[in-house]
């Protein structure tokens, strides 16, 4: 058992990780980042929630880019083979779930 406090997590750097749990291939992980990610596309699916702060992703859909201001609470589904870059808006914390090794 283990009882993980989100907001005081930090990292020694942008999208530095806590690994929570690894079920049956499938990671779940506390990031804390202040930067943007890169453009990526999963090996897999991936779950995307913000648990502190706040985040602008950025995604391709039919070649055209898009923009959603996530907050608290948001969850962002990725499916295979979406293109997509997360940029925090000042620090944020996210719970990230995807297939364990994925980009």
């Amino acid at each position: 058992m283990n009882i993980i406090r989100s907001k005081s997590f930090t990292a020694d750097r942008p999208w530095g990780a806590l690994d929570i749990a690894n079920m049956n291939g499938i990671t779940t992980r506390l990031h804390w980042t202040d930067q943007p990610y890169k453009w990526h596309v999963n090996d897999g699916q991936e779950v995307f929630v913000v648990l502190d702060g706040q985040v602008q992703m950025r995604y391709r859909e039919d070649g055209l880019e898009k923009t959603v201001l996530l907050e608290v609470g948001d969850i962002f589904y990725a499916s295979v083979g979406t293109e997509h870059v997360a940029r925090p808006l000042g620090v944020a914390r996210v719970l990230v779930i995807e297939s364990e090794g994925s980009v």
